[in-house]
């Protein structure tokens, strides 16, 4: 239940706090006044779409905090789901700034608008100006339906909407198969020629590392046999790098002879002079033995070109275009297996769909219970509401195509006189009596959504009269289901109001602005006579209004029931 709204910098309200108490609650003030606009803030709080626009002039944000009570064991679990701690009381607000940032936050702490929105779905209910026209959209007879239907309702469609999504999967699984066996012979001839050009190149991990190597060595073996050559010769000509190191060793040998320590200086030149040796064969060897075919180089670019063109179309490396050539006969084996492929998954749709057909039969079975049960209690309401003879029914006829809802086109007829058939709802209804049905609908579901707080702005749109009459006595019987808000501007709906709060503009120093007053007994007739007399002010005006709010409250301590 809303305990209180605090708007502040919105629009023309600089800063109004109302606080709100169960039962039926009424705002009533001239046009213009400023009644949609809280409506508008309230609407804010609870997520919906707001523009930097709405900031009232010369201020940088406005916010609306919205205060319910947080005893709700929907609004707990709801709590604990997001991490926010519980209290006696549920904080919504929304802030947005003359940028348009929006900002919003749940008793304190910040969460996204969709959180927002997810908690105000539990909390409130508004029915605005416009939405009478809601229940000529196409949409309106399956969601008042299945709204009508409750938890039941709720797992039948979810039930039907699991199986609707597998056969969404299959249904794409097999034209894509499809696709693939109207274009299967180009794909064949495509990996078949993939599978025998990358098979043809025979290629092998690391190879791809030894050509560059060999084609390095091979593009500077001028200079390796150069360098060898110039190292060999070094060695081995006369008084060469050998030939000093014997000298040098046969030297040290007769030194030795006379002084031993000299022995280890002797073993290095010795061990030198063998390497040395040995190196020089080496070399001999290498520069013998070495034939640098000026042809390998040319073949060692080929192959280093055509592995290169490999990468470029399939991967990038050896490991890569390997695996291109086992992804490509994969699929050469499925397209040749494509004709069993397709049946298998033509068999799987159909009992897919046979599923899903006993599905959508059960959820339209089930519809039209609920239908007939909700257009029955619906009559009961506008009977009540100066419509005696009004009649309404839900027709069904069957969708080409299944839908994520179903395969129901479900359509309100209707009939307000007697004697007169019924017919499209947009085609009959006036105005006032789309008014009067969607508070018998409002009134219906009250009990099933869950949802105390109802808002209703201006429903009472094109009544009056009795028909005025018997509307307030509808909405005071709901508020004694629920806390319900209403704003109107007929008299004989306001005297019905166990609380009410006039709405002015007020002009100080230049600005505009909404005030909010709450009235008192003296209050409340001089706002119906304001309402129904206008200036004409007289005292037949204000016996008229008292006896009004009389009339009211006998009729709300008759304790008549709401069924």
């Amino acid at each position: 239940m809303l305990q209180s709204l605090h708007v502040h910098n919105f629009a023309l309200i600089e800063d109004a706090k109302v606080d709100f108490s169960g039962g039926f609650t009424v705002f009533t003030g001239e046009t213009g006044a400023g009644k949609s606009i809280l409506i508008d803030a309230f609407g804010i709080a609870l997520g919906g779409r707001a523009a930097a626009g709405m900031v009232r002039t010369g201020a940088d944000a406005f916010w609306v905090q919205a205060v319910f009570d947080g005893q709700d064991e929907k609004i707990h679990s709801l709590l604990q789901e997001q991490g926010i701690e519980a209290d006696d009381f549920l904080f919504l607000k929304r802030r947005v700034t003359a940028a348009g940032k929006s900002q919003s936050s749940v008793n304190g702490i910040p969460v996204p608008l969709a959180v927002l929105k997810q908690f105000a779905e539990l909390l409130v209910d508004i029915h605005g100006q416009h939405e009478n026209q809601l229940l000529l959209q196409p949409k309106a007879p399956r969601f008042f339906t299945d709204a009508f239907g409750g938890e039941a309702a709720e797992q039948v469609l979810e039930a039907y909407r699991l199986q609707y999504e597998t056969y969404e999967k299959a249904k794409a699984d097999l034209e894509q198969l499809e696709e693939q066996g109207s274009q299967r012979e180009r794909l064949l001839d495509r990996l078949a020629w993939v599978i025998q050009e990358i098979s043809e190149a025979n290629i092998k991990i690391g190879e791809e590392e030894a050509l560059k190597d060999e084609a390095k060595l091979l593009q500077n073996s001028g200079k390796i046999m150069n360098a060898l050559q110039k190292a060999y010769g070094m060695l081995e000509q006369d008084n060469g790098a050998l030939s000093q190191l014997a000298e040098i060793r046969e030297q040290i040998g007769s030194a030795v002879r006379y002084d031993s320590r000299l022995q280890a200086v002797y073993d290095g030149i010795d061990s030198a002079w063998i390497a040395a040796d040995d190196a020089r064969g080496q070399l001999q060897d290498y520069v013998d033995g070495q034939n640098f075919d000026p042809n390998r180089m040319t073949e060692v670019q080929d192959r280093l070109d055509l592995l290169y063109r490999m990468q470029r179309k399939y991967g990038n490396g050896e490991e890569a275009v390997l695996a291109y050539l086992e992804q490509a006969k994969e699929q050469q084996e499925q397209l040749q297996n494509l004709d069993n492929r397709i049946a298998r998954a033509q068999k799987e749709l159909a009992n897919i769909t046979a599923e899903l057909t006993a599905k959508a039969n059960a959820l339209t079975n089930l519809r039209k219970q609920n239908a007939e049960k909700l257009c029955r209690e619906v009559e009961t309401h506008i009977h009540d509401l100066a419509m005696p003879d009004g009649k309404l029914q839900i027709t069904f006829a069957e969708k080409p195509d299944f839908t994520p809802d179903g395969k129901d086109q479900m359509e309100l007829i209707f009939s307000a006189n007697a004697g007169e058939p019924l017919q499209p709802l947009g085609r009959v209804a006036s105005g006032g009596e789309l008014s009067r049905l969607a508070l018998a609908l409002k009134t219906v579901l009250i009990g099933i959504s869950g949802v105390n707080t109802m808002v209703f702005d201006e429903i009472d749109t094109g009544v009056g009269g009795v028909t005025a009459q018997k509307m307030a006595e509808k909405l005071a019987l709901i508020a004694r289901r629920g806390q319900v808000i209403c704003i109107t501007h007929l008299a004989q709906i306001a005297a019905f109001g166990d609380r009410h709060i006039r709405i002015q503009k007020q002009t100080a120093e230049g600005r505009t602005r909404t005030d909010l007053t709450v009235l008192d007994k003296q209050g409340r007739v001089e706002e119906l006579v304001r309402m129904t007399a206008g200036e004409h002010a007289t005292k037949a005006a204000a016996d008229n209004a008292a006896a009004l709010i009389r009339a009211a409250n006998e009729f709300k301590n008759s304790k008549q029931p709401l069924f």
